[in-house]
């Protein structure tokens, strides 16, 4: 068994899904299940078929979306993985909608930092052991750092 890092491909920090499921039909359930809950949802999702033809498999509203996710797919090739990008929304917006798909069994992240996927290659083929998202923890935050905190989330419209 070898251990691989491949950083996920993401030049304009945009959102993103990464998970893991167990069906082909998990293409057409993850896109029914995002426009079904954000109207005019512009995403890409991409799915590691992990038997059969073995393909990536991709859908999406957004060619830009579509083309990161099969792109962020590919180098991953982990079997059964998802990876979903999106603008002009965040994945608080449809994460309890793609964990209440059926066939999804468990996300790894959806975030917008910087992510290296750790995983495992072996003859068979590969597998997601886990993620680094984002930094390492620089300090504990301040009394100006929570009056920060909580600008933004008004500013973003996520509290009142």
């Amino acid at each position: 068994m070898d251990l691989k890092i491949i950083s996920i491909e993401n030049p304009d920090e945009l959102n993103f899904i990464l998970g893991h499921s167990h069906f082909i039909k998990t293409i057409e359930d993850i896109h029914e299940a995002i426009v079904c809950t954000v109207p005019n949802a512009k995403f890409g999702v991409a799915f590691c078929e992990a038997s059969m033809e073995c393909l990536v498999r991709y859908s999406g509203t957004d060619e830009q979306m579509m083309g990161l996710a099969k792109n962020n797919a590919f180098a991953l090739s982990a079997g059964h993985s998802f990876i979903i990008f999106m603008k002009d929304m965040f994945p608080i917006n449809i994460l309890n909608t793609i964990k209440n798909i059926p066939e999804v069994a468990r996300i790894h992240c959806a975030t917008a930092n910087p992510v290296q996927v750790i995983l495992a290659q072996t003859d068979q083929g590969r597998g997601i052991l886990g993620v680094i998202d984002g930094f390492s923890s620089k300090g504990i935050e301040n009394k100006e750092d929570i009056e920060k905190r909580k600008g933004f989330l008004r500013m973003i419209g996520y509290k009142q």
